[in-house]
């Protein structure tokens, strides 16, 4: 049995972290999906919960055909105890999935075998750029699935995010 492990702060989950998973769930049996920062909410950078982004993975992953885990990781901001502190926290993987430099090196210099899947048109499918448009007012319900749009609309996470990126 093989298991896969694939990190992100998912702020939000769009198509281009489902288009990996997707590639992901070909390869392996089962995989852990680990939602970093998962302390980290409320702000322009990282407006949604953990809770908020595991609802959004779950959802978004339903038909998946390979057997998902999503486990919030919170930050220890020691990277050379970072690998141990996921292992703790997740069940045992062989392989990590990142394009993430630190990540990749992190895992490589544990020992552990590191594949970095093909981004999927990056420029568009960034959270940095989904939640760039939520503050415009331009569309971004096309940038993910149709459950994350049903989450953020849910929670009112626009609103949120032009609350908090406002100015008193």
């Amino acid at each position: 049995m093989s298991r896969g492990f694939y990190i992100g702060r998912f702020q939000p989950y769009h198509n281009g972290h489902q288009a990996v998973l997707e590639r992901i769930a070909r390869s392996a049996d089962e995989i852990v999906i680990g939602v970093g920062s998962a302390q980290l909410s409320h702000t322009v950078e990282n407006p949604f919960t953990a809770g908020e982004r595991v609802l959004m993975l779950t959802r978004s992953l339903a038909e998946l055909e390979c057997p998902f885990y999503v486990i919030p990781i919170e930050d220890i901001q020691r990277n050379a105890l970072w690998v141990a502190h996921v292992r703790a926290m997740t069940p045992p993987f062989d392989t990590v999935y990142s394009s993430n430099p630190l990540v990749m090196q992190l895992f490589a210099e544990a020992g552990v075998d590191v594949q970095s899947p093909d981004m999927y048109e990056r420029l568009t499918h960034s959270g940095t750029a989904i939640r760039q448009r939520m503050l415009d007012g331009e569309p971004w319900e096309y940038l993910v699935p149709p459950a994350v749009v049903d989450v953020i609309r849910e929670i009112r996470g626009v609103e949120r995010l032009q609350r908090i990126a406002g100015s008193d």
